[in-house]
């Protein structure tokens, strides 16, 4: 025993004391009281068996319990959509869109009637309107649910023909053919894994066929003795086309000049183009369909489509996303001057250098992410720190997230909202100075 004798396990502060802890009451409020008891007796438990010390238990105890939200994170990574942040981030008018999304709206309902009226007319406006190619658009909660609604619909107990070349694999292990079957449709693979011809695909299209697939294979590049089809040779052999552009890109970009996009795919002559919301459109996630009129229709009545059918939250900032898509946070730090980045960058350092840390500003090079425009390299700056820096900027408040390369945590400010450089600082100087 220590303490002259005293137990220590008599220290073990009271429960009720504990949960009038600021701290845990805030917990408590988000969570619920019942839930923060629970952590709390867990700790006191602890703390009686000596694991750890009873000054310990409530810090403990608020360790145990979950978050009650995401935690707003910094993208310092360099990675504009960047998977594990949860890929785009919403533009200022998104956000307030959300806001008000949150309560009563009128998603289905038409105030000057009074009358039910079409679900999320205004995101499937401003989406029409931003490819004015498609004839007609529909939205559902994925890019991979949109690709299943297609298959469902167009090819259930029918034949899909797609490049062997095209298989690719999304993320997380889920593979596209694993994907499509679990439709009912069936796969036939044409051509090879670097080369497939029309002929391929004309030798494959019979009476099973449902529809001709191409897809993106927008996380990977194959270089070398390769050939693929354009989607013009494709919509001359006269089944229904059906292209899977990936990222979301709906009009050509002069940065990514190889990442194809809704506007030119159909002209091309797809009659089904499918992407997500929130790669390079800049949205939130979300599936988007574009293409005839008739296919869209069919897709827009099936029983499935009710399943995928996005939330009001969603439509809202679907919504507000393409009635200003310049304004995203994607778009900028795509097409951030890296003159600015750099000056941002080194009034950083230098503020960091007047409280006595030691950084650098360093060349370095920022890439798109989220499965988009793989091989795009985009120059950039970052600062330099040492290493050690990268856990307790990782478990900051906010959290401020960066890349280790040879040893050095690098910060790209390129995703970092100009007025967030502060926090960016004060979070570093907030780590102990070990230099």
């Amino acid at each position: 025993m220590g303490d002259g004798g005293v137990d220590p396990r008599r220290r073990v502060p009271r429960t009720d004391a504990l949960l009038a802890d600021p701290r845990l009451v805030a917990a408590a409020a988000a969570l619920s009281r019942d839930r923060v008891k629970a952590a709390v007796r867990q700790a006191q438990d602890r703390a009686r068996r000596g694991e750890i010390t009873p000054e310990a238990v409530p810090v403990e105890a608020l360790a145990a319990l979950p978050s009650a939200a995401p935690r707003a994170v910094l993208n310092a990574t360099g990675v504009v959509l960047h998977t594990n942040l949860g890929r785009a981030a919403l533009s200022d008018a998104a956000v307030a869109a959300v806001v008000a999304a949150a309560g009563h709206t009128d998603v289905e309902l038409d105030l000057g009637t009074g009358r039910r009226a079409r679900r999320g007319r205004d995101a499937v406006d401003a989406l029409a309107a931003a490819v004015p190619g498609a004839e007609a658009v529909h939205v559902v909660n994925n890019g991979a649910a949109a690709l299943v609604l297609a298959a469902t619909v167009l090819a259930a107990d029918a034949e899909i023909v797609v490049s062997r070349g095209e298989l690719v694999e999304i993320g997380d292990g889920f593979r596209l053919p694993d994907l499509l079957t679990s439709t009912g449709a069936r796969l036939r693979e044409v051509g090879t894994t670097n080369r497939t011809t029309v002929a391929d695909y004309a030798a494959a299209i019979g009476p099973e066929t449902g529809f001709v697939l191409k897809v993106h294979p927008s996380n990977f590049r194959v270089t070398g003795f390769t050939s693929a089809v354009p989607v013009r040779r494709l919509a001359a052999l006269g089944v229904p086309v059906v292209v899977d552009i990936g990222s979301g890109l709906l009009a050509p970009d002069p940065l990514l000049p190889d990442e194809p996009d809704a506007a030119t795919t159909l002209r091309a002559g797809a009659d089904l183009v499918t992407a997500s919301g929130d790669k390079l459109l800049g949205g939130p996630q979300a599936g988007l369909l574009l293409g005839s009129a008739a296919l869209v229709e069919r897709l827009r009545r099936s029983p499935l489509a009710r399943a995928l059918r996005v939330d009001k939250l969603t439509l809202a900032a679907l919504a507000a996303t393409l009635g200003d898509p310049a304004a995203t946070p994607t778009r900028t730090a795509l097409h951030v001057d890296t003159a600015v980045l750099r000056a941002r960058t080194e009034r950083l350092r230098d503020a960091l250098a007047a409280e006595g840390r030691k950084a650098d500003v360093v060349p370095s090079v920022a890439v798109v992410g989220g499965g988009g425009a793989p091989g795009v390299e985009l120059d950039s700056w970052a600062l330099s720190l040492p290493e050690r820096y990268a856990g307790p900027l990782r478990t900051g408040d906010p959290p401020v997230l960066g890349r280790v390369a040879r040893g050095r945590l690098l910060l790209d400010l390129r995703c970092v909202p100009e007025h967030a450089d502060a926090t960016v600082r004060a979070t570093v100087l907030a780590v102990p100075d070990g230099d």
